[in-house]
């Protein structure tokens, strides 16, 4: 949870669902596949149901996701299903009730299991997100593995990324991708690696077990040039690059009357000349403390990782 001195996006400038529907029609015309719903926390915006049955079933479309908190999923989670939601991800740090407290700054913990219980009822399987912070939670990879099985669940650790300045990155706090494997294999025995979808930022690996778990390594080794992802906030910024320090207004664009055609030019220029490298840049820098100055992150609250979709 980002500090409380953080600016948030102004209210009035988020998109509508009308606007996002139509930016949704020109990427699809464009290429895009795969739509995911994600925040922030996506479950605070209103009647978001309304908004996947608007897009999920569109022609071109092959997986609409979400990323959730999953405090709000147990009394929803039907409804999106029913409302095009294809699968489900929850962000899950800590199976301690003290230390969610103090990460995110509420008792939501029972709320957060109720939702990852709602999710597999309706689902059957899902996935969980744990960023892997030393000295906060890296003692807990096995019991959420553990938890992660017994919900039919595929944990993805994912390194400490520096994105932002709420979240008090330093690298001395980074847990990498050969760590959490050796820990593993101290723990569990021989970890198999298993052949994944080149442009997925996770690398899957099963254990003696048959516990297949994911972990996204942006940190410490770069998948940049495998990359083909791209962000919408929520007020209509497109950012080419998690790390990236400047994104494309389009909600500038089509509130000031670009036609479709025009959107589409835009985009496509924009994308051709992308050569966005931020988390080959971020481990450039070593052990640089940010890598975007605090008082810059200040100026912009675009460039919180909480309003671009981590």
């Amino acid at each position: 949870m980002p500090e409380e001195h953080y600016t948030w996006l102004p209210r009035e400038d988020v998109l509508d669902f009308e606007e996002i529907d139509a930016l949704v029609d020109i990427f699809i015309t464009l290429g895009v596949e795969r739509l995911r719903v994600t925040g922030g926390e996506p479950l605070l915006r209103r009647d978001l149901a309304a908004l996947l049955r608007m897009v999920a079933h569109k022609s071109g479309l092959t997986d609409v996701a979400m990323t959730t908190n999953g405090t709000l999923l147990a009394e929803s989670v039907d409804e999106l299903k029913a409302a095009g939601l294809r699968r489900v991800t929850i962000s899950l740090d800590t199976l301690r009730a003290d230390r969610f407290q103090a990460l995110t700054r509420t008792a939501e913990l029972p709320r957060v299991l109720d939702g990852i219980a709602a999710a597999r009822r309706a689902y059957g399987t899902l996935k969980l997100d744990t960023v892997v912070i030393r000295g906060v939670n890296d003692d807990e990879l096995l019991s959420l593995l553990d938890y992660g099985r017994e919900m039919n669940a595929e944990v993805r650790f994912i390194e400490y990324m520096d994105v932002g300045g709420a979240t008090r990155w330093s690298p001395d706090r980074v847990v990498s991708r050969r760590e959490i494997l050796e820990h593993l294999r101290r723990a569990r025995g021989a970890v198999e690696p298993l052949s994944s979808d080149a442009s997925a930022p996770a690398d899957r690996y099963r254990l003696a077990d048959g516990t297949v778990f994911g972990i996204i390594s942006s940190t410490t080794e770069p998948f940049c040039r495998a990359c083909d992802r791209s962000r919408l906030t929520a007020d209509g910024m497109w950012y080419l690059c998690l790390y990236a320090t400047r994104g494309v207004d389009l909600r500038a664009a089509l509130r000031g009357g670009a036609t479709p055609r025009e959107l589409q030019e835009l985009i496509t220029a924009r994308w051709q000349a992308r050569d966005d490298r931020g988390a080959e840049i971020r481990l450039a820098l070593g052990d640089q403390r940010a890598f975007i100055p605090l008082g810059t992150l200040r100026q912009d609250p675009h460039l919180e990782m909480h309003t671009r979709g981590g």
